[in-house]
C-alpha cells in the first residue's frame, strides 16, 4: 500500500502527473483543488503528496490519487463512503476547497454541493445525510493564500515541459526558444500560439 510519495515532477497533463520517486515513475490522479496548486510547478521540481491507493477486483489496475494535506485525504475517504460516489467520481467532484464543501455539508447547503462536478440534487442530499455532523474538523482547514501566477509564466512552462520532456531539447535551449518567440510576437496568449511561434522560429533557422 502506498500512502505517501515525494520525488521529482516528470510530467503534468490534464488531471494527473507523473512523479519520479526512487527511480520509479508513478502516475497520480489529482483532484482539481490539488492540480490548481501545481500550476506554478515545473518539470524537475521536487513535490510530495499523500496518496489514496485504490485497487479492487473490478478494477485490478492500481489507481493513485494525490493530496497536498493528509486531512484532505481523510476527507476524501469520508466523501467516498457516500452511496454512488466512488473514488474516480470523487476526484472529479473535488473542484471546490475541502473546507467549503465541509461547511456546505454542515449547513445543509444543497445548492453549494450541486456546484460540484457530477453532483445533482439527489446526490447532494445523500452527502448531507451521510456526512452531516462529522465535518467540523475539515471546515477548519486553513484557507491557503491564492497566488497570482503571471499568464506568461504559466503557459510558457507548459511549452517548456513539452519541448524538454517530450521533444528532447535541453532546458537552456528550450528557454531560449521561448524567449525569442515572445520577442517576435508579444501578443501570444496561449500555449498553442507560443508553440506555433517557436516552431516558426526554428523552421526559419533550418
Amino acid at each position: 500500500m502506498i500512502g505517501y510519495l515525494e520525488g521529482k515532477l516528470l510530467k503534468k497533463e490534464g488531471d494527473r502527473i507523473l512523479l519520479l520517486a526512487n527511480q520509479v515513475g508513478y502516475e497520480v490522479l489529482l483532484p482539481a483543488i490539488v492540480m490548481e496548486t501545481f500550476r506554478a510547478k515545473a518539470v524537475g521540481d521536487e513535490v510530495s503528496l499523500y496518496i489514496y491507493y485504490q485497487q479492487t477486483e473490478r478494477q485490478p489496475k492500481p489507481v493513485l490519487i494525490g493530496f497536498n494535506l493528509e486531512v484532505e485525504k481523510e476527507f476524501f475517504q469520508y466523501f467516498i463512503s457516500v452511496e454512488d460516489i466512488g473514488p474516480l467520481k470523487a476526484v472529479k467532484a473535488l473542484s471546490v476547497p475541502v473546507r467549503d464543501i465541509a461547511r456546505a455539508i454542515e449547513s445543509k447547503d444543497i445548492n453549494k454541493l450541486k456546484q460540484l462536478k457530477g453532483v445533482g440534487d439527489r446526490t447532494a442530499r445523500k452527502i448531507i445525510a451521510t456526512l452531516e455532523g462529522r465535518m467540523n474538523k475539515f471546515a477548519l482547514i486553513h484557507k491557503a493564500a491564492e497566488v497570482e501566477i503571471p499568464v506568461f509564466e504559466d503557459f510558457s512552462k507548459h511549452v517548456l515541459d513539452l519541448l524538454v520532456v517530450q521533444l528532447g531539447h535541453r532546458t537552456t535551449d528550450a528557454k531560449h526558444m521561448i524567449v525569442e518567440a515572445m520577442k517576435r510576437n508579444s501578443a501570444i496568449a496561449t500555449p498553442e500560439e507560443l508553440f506555433e511561434e517557436v516552431y516558426r522560429g526554428e523552421k526559419a533557422l533550418s
